[in-house]
């Protein structure tokens, strides 16, 4: 019973690493409009940093532009000024309490520098999954050291963790994949 439960921790954490990637991936700028471009801004708002979504309805009703519909009127300077200091490349225009994101293409240099940064991502994503894969395999050692389980059940069960960590890399990759191939269509 505890080897199921010890294989469904691994397999929560190794998902909670892609899922990570995944959000980071989705602050990456593609040249293509999405609402999760946003995701990380903060405003300074009522006295405290507020992520924009609180503050808010992020929309996307064309390919190269976001639209931000304020809810407080009296938030929509900080709103702008918040995606213009977000370091996101992206310049804001105000119409009352909508604010249009016209997403600007992205030269080829910069798509290859997104590239490399979602490589990087792709990587921690990886090195995340191993360390989990390490700590299940180091508390099987010790369980079986302690004679808690046979050494056959602890090999079988290492195999298993070999198999869940082989599965989530490939799924880093095909992400990594189809990440590249969104940064770099033009």
């Amino acid at each position: 019973m505890a080897d199921e439960d010890l294989l469904k921790d691994i397999q929560r954490r190794m998902d909670g690493a892609l899922e990570a990637l995944r959000k980071e991936f989705g602050g990456l700028r593609t040249g293509r409009a999405s609402a999760s471009l946003l995701e990380p801004v903060t405003v300074n708002a009522y006295g405290n940093n507020m992520p924009l979504t609180q503050l808010a309805n992020i929309n996307v009703p064309e390919p190269r532009m976001i639209t931000v519909n304020v809810w407080d009127r009296s938030m929509v300077k900080a709103v702008d000024k918040a995606i213009r200091e977000a370091g996101l490349g992206l310049n804001p225009q105000t119409e009352g309490q909508t604010i249009r994101v016209p997403i600007p293409d992205l030269n080829e240099e910069r798509r290859r520098e997104l590239t490399k940064v979602a490589a990087k991502y792709a990587e921690a994503a990886r090195v995340s999954v191993r360390n989990v894969r390490r700590d299940g395999i180091e508390t099987l050692r010790k369980r079986e050291k302690d004679g808690d389980i046979s050494q056959d059940e602890q090999k079988k069960l290492e195999r298993e963790i070999q198999h869940l960590t082989d599965d989530h890399i490939k799924r880093v990759d095909e992400t990594l994949a189809q990440k590249d191939k969104e940064i770099l269509q033009v």
